[in-house]
């Protein structure tokens, strides 16, 4: 029998709310650290009630074999490196992990060379990796404004773009302190979803996530990204000479940034390498919209991991009630001080999302 679950989420591990499971209604996260909004889609989902939520998400085809997906959308109000920013589990006790452990880790580092964890830590087991690195599918966009609101949810499912990401790298800020990128705000209406039909013609690239996304009107993006570039570099108060020789350099990172990938494996690899995650930086002008979505775990008719081979694991026997929390945080910095206090392996959490089992209560007073 299915476990009756609750799905919580919130901007840190103290200030969680419920959240509809299966619903088109996302949830609002806001604190002074990320604004941004949450969908939760579990297939298979039992409510308090016993009655098993259906959603259309499961049944397109650039998402099949996929039983759950946790989807964001936001900004992070304060600079961030993509080295920074993290995503993946958190706890508050030890776990009780079953045999073939080894083997399920072994599976998780193959799909996400760049995660690292200690789950067998006595104290707070943990297992986080960079988010621009370990997401199945990853939207940017970039605006000198906020947008007026988010476009999330979407009958269509989120795809990879990253084309607009060479404006949040180190080195056009340098060249550029504050770049114009008027002619991309429209985007914010389409940013965080593509044709699945586009998506569909790439399959073939990439294996590790459920499925591969495409990126759409590349050549148009670098197009209107060179004419931002180009009268930048012509009102500049420099030099002719050096006016031209960045407008090159300008152009240059467009065209050879390799930013802009076609494949969510491409994006991955990538962002594997710490150089190139300190490279890029998120702020407030940025709006990245993430899915990470999977198929390992089935929520029916049992809690159950199950893995390429034919291994699984019935969770139910291990689970001992914590909430399972996937969370995006800082990195946590060393300290020189040896008498620290804060023995907490990550950083500031700036938003959580928790499946947590429902208790008495929930399930006496009909809660969602």
């Amino acid at each position: 029998m299915a476990p009756r679950l609750r799905v919580l989420a919130g901007p840190s591990l103290q200030a969680l709310e419920p959240i509809s499971v299966n619903s088109d209604t996302p949830h609002r996260i806001s604190s002074d650290a990320f604004d941004g909004q949450v969908i939760a889609y579990i297939k298979g989902f039992p409510d308090i009630d016993g009655k098993v939520l259906q959603h259309e998400y499961f049944e397109r085809d650039e998402r099949k074999g996929v039983t759950w997906s946790i989807q964001v959308q936001g900004r992070f109000l304060q600079p961030h490196s993509a080295d920074d920013i993290m995503f993946g589990n958190t706890f508050d006790r030890p776990l009780k992990l079953p045999w073939g452990t080894s083997a399920a880790l072994t599976f998780m580092k193959f799909i996400d060379p760049t995660l690292t964890h200690d789950l067998v830590s006595k104290t707070k087991p943990w297992a986080l990796s960079p988010l621009i690195s370990t997401m199945p599918y990853f939207s940017h966009s970039r605006a000198p404004t906020p947008p007026a609101s988010f476009p999330l949810p979407s009958h269509r499912s989120i795809q990879d773009d990253t084309s607009q990401l060479v404006l949040s790298s180190k080195s056009l800020a340098e060249m550029d302190p504050s770049p114009t990128v008027s002619d991309h705000s429209s985007s914010y209406s389409t940013m965080s979803t593509r044709s699945p039909s586009t998506s569909s013609s790439r399959s073939s690239s990439s294996s590790s996530v459920p499925t591969v996304a495409s990126t759409s009107s590349a050549m148009s993006s670098r197009s209107s990204l060179s004419s931002t570039f180009s009268a930048f570099s012509s009102s500049s108060k420099l030099s002719t000479s050096k006016a031209e020789k960045k407008e090159k350099k300008s152009r240059s990172t467009v065209r050879k940034s390799h930013l802009d990938f076609s494949t969510p494996n491409e994006r991955r690899s990538y962002f594997a390498q710490v150089d190139h995650r300190n490279e890029i930086v998120f702020g407030p002008e940025d709006t990245i919209t993430t899915d990470f979505c999977y198929g390992f775990l089935e929520f029916s008719p049992t809690l159950a991991l199950r893995l390429p081979g034919g291994m699984s694991f019935d969770l139910m026997r291990y689970w001992d009630g914590q909430p399972v929390r996937f969370v995006c945080c800082e990195r946590k910095k060393t300290s020189s001080k040896s008498d620290d206090a804060d023995d907490t392996p990550w950083g500031r959490v700036l938003w959580c999302v928790a499946i947590v089992l429902a208790d008495d209560d929930d399930l006496e007073g009909g809660a969602n």
